[in-house]
């Protein structure tokens, strides 16, 4: 077996909101906040939201989201009809050995993504990490804002490390789960991470270091 890493940068292009759960009441304060670093108080990006995200826009471009009835891909339908190519199983496969499968036919789970962390240009550039937007609904019929809320996102500019570290046992293709990898990074870059990404949320950029 040998580890491959894949490191580099998460630039926001625009404000990043991954929620933090917090369940306190502030009056005049934040409606909904980010998650952050409980001893440094500074916002980091979960691996779970990055590795998560990956394997669902990686699912949605093999097309195999349909057949499980929302629930993550398995072995266990890799005898559906849409697997009428070798091509096709292999990649579903690869995806498989990479992100994990709950039948566990193909092993250990080959792929772990870190919590990315604040990387150290945005430190010393000392940026801001914090944003306050404020949303309301429009009322239809008179134009109006109802329900305003505060949103806490972190601004555009903002940097983080990631650093993701694919297991390559020695019956499996590396070059291809490598390049799977990557695929889902350029997939996510495309799409959105976090959440309200219909709004504009979430844009990133993925610098891999060489």
């Amino acid at each position: 077996m040998k580890i491959v890493n894949i490191k580099g940068q998460i630039e926001l292009l625009s404000g990043l909101h991954i929620g933090g759960g917090d369940d306190t009441m502030k009056i005049g304060g934040i409606d909904n906040g980010v998650i952050k670093d409980i001893n440094t108080d500074k916002p980091y990006i979960p691996g779970s939201s990055l590795k998560g995200k990956m394997r669902s826009l990686l699912e949605w471009h093999i097309g195999v989201v349909g057949i499980g009835d929302g629930n993550p891909f398995s072995s266990k339908l890799l005898n559906d009809s849409i697997f009428n190519d070798d091509a096709k199983k292999n990649y579903a496969q690869n995806l498989l050995k990479l992100f994990g499968d709950k039948e566990c036919a193909f092993g250990i789970t080959r792929i772990s993504v870190g919590d990315c962390s604040l990387s150290q240009e945005t430190v010393d550039k000392e940026l801001k990490l914090s944003e306050a937007k404020y949303e309301n609904v429009i009322d239809r019929q008179t134009g109006t804002a109802s329900n305003p809320r505060q949103t806490e996102r972190v601004p555009a500019g903002v940097k983080f490390d990631f650093d993701i570290r694919v297991k390559v046992l020695d019956d499996d293709n590396g070059d291809e789960l490598v390049s799977m990898v990557k695929q889902g990074l350029d997939l996510v870059a495309n799409d959105y991470l976090g959440g309200s990404g219909s709004r504009g949320y979430g844009r990133v950029k993925f610098h891999i270091e060489d």
